[in-house]
């Protein structure tokens, strides 16, 4: 399917403006190529240089962090800059300022030249850059901002469950049924009196991305992965990665990595990422691992509601913190995301991930994983 003359517009727009800028920074031997748009959030520019490596702007539609466009990029540069030390995310290479052009402004990274991961088979991978995050050390507490530190981490991701939840309410019945909702809100009850698996939790953490499903990893030539997507990183518990990279709702979101793991499989992958993290490691510790796990599915069902509700309201022309508007994404990347948020929030797909989460509950208890 071809671009629209209003994409091919805006494409040649955020080129120009790009290549203005990067001018100015004494970047002239440059050809710039638009990339698919497959993300919500920013649009990207590939830009290949003749004098060095090849890098990517990213260009935020939006912030999902709710920051204003300083703040975002701000937030974003520490993402880079302190994920990048595990060596498998892009480096941080510099800032676009905001201005008219680029209301949002836009971070350079480096260019990854690799290919979407395929599953099950880079699992192995994407368990070696998960970890090699996940063992980066602690900085002390006063130099973790702006990146989230929170007291208590399971708190935070209940309150922003439950945040995400209340649009639950505003869902028609034909798209949220009876009994997907039912399952939702036993699920949701579930969040509290879980009191060892909250403690678990508070007490072991680390850097983690918190956006690390498959379709943000590239695998290079040499096979390794590298998450290309930084911009919701904080201080809380791995399990929330290892749950995003290998939940349903996260192998079937992105059509160039979409896959359908057994439940085997998932075990396998924990087992692998332990192995890489070291198994007597306490971040290891199986019932938060579980507990962070239907608390990631929970946050992921709850944003599909929260889009559901949000997404067909007007494009923000002050450019502020979060926007979910149609008018900002390719309207084939929109239809996509309409298709996966409706599966997902079906019965059917509920189900499949409680049954899931039954086998994975069985293996945990026996120590099997």
């Amino acid at each position: 399917m071809t671009a629209s003359t209003d994409e091919t517009r805006h494409a040649k727009a955020l080129c120009d403006a790009v290549r203005a800028h990067l001018a100015s920074r004494g970047e002239t031997g440059i050809d710039l190529q638009p990339m698919p748009d497959t993300g919500l959030a920013h649009d990207h520019i590939w830009i290949h240089r003749r004098h060095g490596p090849d890098w990517v702007a990213r260009l935020p539609k939006q912030s999902q962090m709710q920051l204003g466009v300083e703040d975002n990029l701000d937030f974003q540069a520490h993402c880079y800059r302190r994920a990048s030390e595990s060596g498998h995310t892009p480096t941080l290479h510099g800032r676009l300022p905001s201005d008219a052009t680029l209301p949002r402004g836009g971070l350079l990274v480096t260019a990854i030249h690799g290919r979407p991961a395929r599953l099950p088979e880079d699992l192995p991978a994407i368990a070696e850059a998960l970890a090699a995050i996940h063992r980066l050390p602690l900085p002390a507490a006063a130099t973790r901002p702006p990146l989230a530190s929170a007291a208590s981490p399971w708190q935070a991701m209940r309150e922003e469950i439950m945040a995400q939840a209340q649009h639950l309410d505003m869902l028609p019945a034909t798209l949220l049924d009876r009994e997907a909702r039912r399952h939702i809100d036993a699920a949701l009850a579930s969040l509290d009196g879980n009191d060892a698996a909250a403690a678990g939790i508070d007490t072991r953490r680390c850097l983690i991305s918190f956006d690390a499903h498959p379709g943000n990893f590239l695998i290079t030539p040499e096979g390794k992965a590298v998450l290309v997507d930084l911009e919701k990183c904080r201080y809380s518990h791995p399990g929330f990665d290892l749950a995003h990279a290998s939940l349903y709702t996260s192998t079937t979101w992105d059509p160039a990595s979409h896959a359908v793991l057994e439940p085997d499989t998932v075990i396998q992958f924990y087992r692998q990422w332990q192995a890489r993290l070291g198994t007597d490691d306490p971040l290891a510790d199986e019932a938060a691992l579980l507990a962070a796990r239907r608390a990631m599915w929970l946050w992921s069902i709850t944003w599909c509601a929260k889009w559901w509700h949000l997404h067909r309201r007007e494009r923000d022309a002050l450019a502020r913190g979060e926007d979910w508007s149609t008018a900002l994404s390719d309207p084939r990347l929109i239809a996509h995301v309409a298709d996966r948020v409706t599966h997902y929030l079906s019965t059917p797909s509920v189900m499949r991930v409680n049954d899931e989460f039954c086998h994975l509950q069985r293996h945990f208890a026996a120590g099997t994983v």
